[in-house]
């Protein structure tokens, strides 16, 4: 593939992640997907010949390495678990106000509008999920109890970002904060 396929495929990816994100799966339309793009119609079945469910099952992993990107940069850069913690949700929440309560999780819609019926979407978002929690249970190494406290920090966060984006406020973000880091000593 040239610079332009590329380029083509690369502007489809970050038109159907920002629309997936903003909403959902059945909110993303085809349609708009070809409009953000600016791409000819005949590129996207092109470039995704799996249609829809191809083109959001990537823009999902593509944004999930790109939050785990965020999370190994703000773990090295981070003294301690709490601290890391706290930097995430810092992170996420700047990115969820600055995007105007639009952009939680890239993954969260997806899952709860898809899972039950698309295999090869329910697969990707666990995936994305499965590497988020590695990467947490990466800091939290040496902890006897890792495992179960990775799982429970992502639901928390999970939880807390939905929360923040309905309420159109960071205050679930800042008091899951404060009870993950009591819970991380």
């Amino acid at each position: 593939m040239g610079n332009k396929g590329a380029e083509t495929r690369e502007r489809l990816l970050e038109a159907t992640q920002s629309l997936v994100e903003a909403v959902g799966y059945y909110g993303a339309g085809l349609n708009q997907v070809i409009a953000d793009s600016g791409a000819p119609r005949g590129s996207l079945y092109f470039h995704f010949p799996g249609g829809k469910d191809q083109l959001v099952g990537e823009s999902v992993r593509r944004a999930g390495q790109a939050i785990s990107a965020d999370l190994r940069t703000l773990a090295e850069a981070s003294p301690g678990a709490a601290d890391f913690v706290t930097g995430m949700l810092r992170h996420l929440g700047d990115r969820l106000e600055e995007s105007g309560w639009s952009k939680g999780c890239p993954v969260a819609t997806v899952a709860l509008e898809t899972a039950a019926t698309s295999d090869a979407l329910q697969q990707v978002c666990s995936q994305v999920y499965r590497s988020w929690e590695a990467d947490l249970r990466a800091r939290l190494a040496g902890r006897p109890d890792a495992d179960d406290l990775a799982v429970t920090v992502l639901a928390l966060v999970e939880g807390a970002l939905l929360l923040a984006r309905a309420h159109r406020d960071r205050e679930p973000l800042e008091r899951v904060g404060r009870q993950i880091a009591a819970l991380l000593g």
